[in-house]
């Protein structure tokens, strides 16, 4: 599960993107001045932080200057453009002006935790005639798109990253509860028996073997 940090002094604001982004199934941790967020930094690195530049104690500015190795979207009032270019060319990820749209914000989120990839992550993962383009969120039979639900391209994303292996069920889940946390054992068989329809629908082939009371994996349909 990604760990998203925020740090805003405003409690309605920092409470209502703990409440929203909770819902979104990230780990969240809240934190109230650029000193207490600097304490939890020095305990634990979040995937992603949130933050507002007016804090009581160390300033956003002071506490993004001391941040290497993790995105920034700073959630500012300053809206003077001059403000938001020194920002980005000092380190932020993102600018975000208050008030702003929760949606739009939830989608940057999304974005930048795309990006921040573990070193050497290919973006693109291939098996036989099928692409799975990590940054897009999209997969491709020679070319045309293969619609999926953002489940079902969790678990073939993790399938296709472990080409080869079977996938035990539980290692499906825990792996994909940062995309889907609502998917359970039961609806995995659901969400895999529509991702097996829709890859044989494009592809005319089975993609997909089920490993008798182990799990799932790839299957070359060509062999």
């Amino acid at each position: 599960m990604k760990k998203i940090l925020i740090v805003d002094d405003d409690q309605s604001i920092n409470g209502m993107l703990c409440e929203k982004l909770r819902e979104e199934g990230y780990d969240v941790t809240a934190a109230y001045s650029g000193t207490e967020a600097q304490l939890l930094l020095a305990g634990a690195k979040p995937d992603l932080i949130l933050l507002d530049l007016m804090l009581p104690g160390l300033s956003g500015e002071e506490l993004m200057s001391q941040i290497t190795d993790i995105p920034v979207i700073v959630l500012s009032a300053k809206a003077d453009i001059t403000d938001k270019v020194g920002l980005l060319r000092g380190g932020a990820a993102d600018y975000m002006t208050k008030p702003f749209d929760m949606e739009e914000l939830l989608a940057r989120v999304e974005v930048q935790l795309r990006r921040a990839r573990t070193p050497g992550e290919t973006a693109t993962l291939h098996f036989r005639d099928i692409t799975l383009d990590q940054e897009t969120h999209t997969v491709q039979h020679n070319g045309t798109e293969i619609r999926l639900t953002r489940t079902e391209y969790a678990i073939f994303r993790l399938l296709m990253q472990k080409q080869g292996q079977v996938v035990a069920k539980l290692t499906i889940l825990e792996n994909i509860s940062d995309d889907t946390p609502d998917c359970t054992e039961d609806s995995l068989k659901i969400h895999i028996h529509n991702l097996r329809g829709k890859l044989k629908a494009a592809t005319g082939k089975e993609y997909i073997s089920a490993v008798w009371g182990i799990g799932f994996m790839l299957t070359d349909p060509s062999s």
